[in-house]
């Protein structure tokens, strides 16, 4: 009798297992959907944060973020500012 007790424990266990699958399922599609986001926005949230660029420039290659995708980020390290900055040394 003790036997067949155990079994049918382990026999609902393994369905609310089975039951559970789906919910954990989703909810892993959900956390790695947000991942994948956040990994998309990182290179704009980057540039805009910067302080390579200033203005228009940064506008610009922001655009090329969502335009181009991670190819203009690559770019970015690589050729950002375009123009060179003024400096202005003020002496009194």
């Amino acid at each position: 009798m003790k036997t067949l007790g155990n079994l049918i424990v382990i026999f609902l266990v393994i369905v609310g297992l089975l039951a559970l699958l789906p919910l954990v399922t989703f909810g892993f599609a959900i956390v790695c959907g947000i991942a994948v986001f956040a990994i998309w926005l990182l290179p704009i949230w980057i540039i805009a944060t910067s302080d390579k660029t200033t203005g228009f420039e940064k506008c610009a290659w922001i655009l090329a973020i969502l335009c181009l995708s991670w190819f203009a980020w690559v770019f970015y390290f690589f050729l950002a500012p375009l123009k060179p900055r003024r400096h202005y040394d003020y002496y009194y």
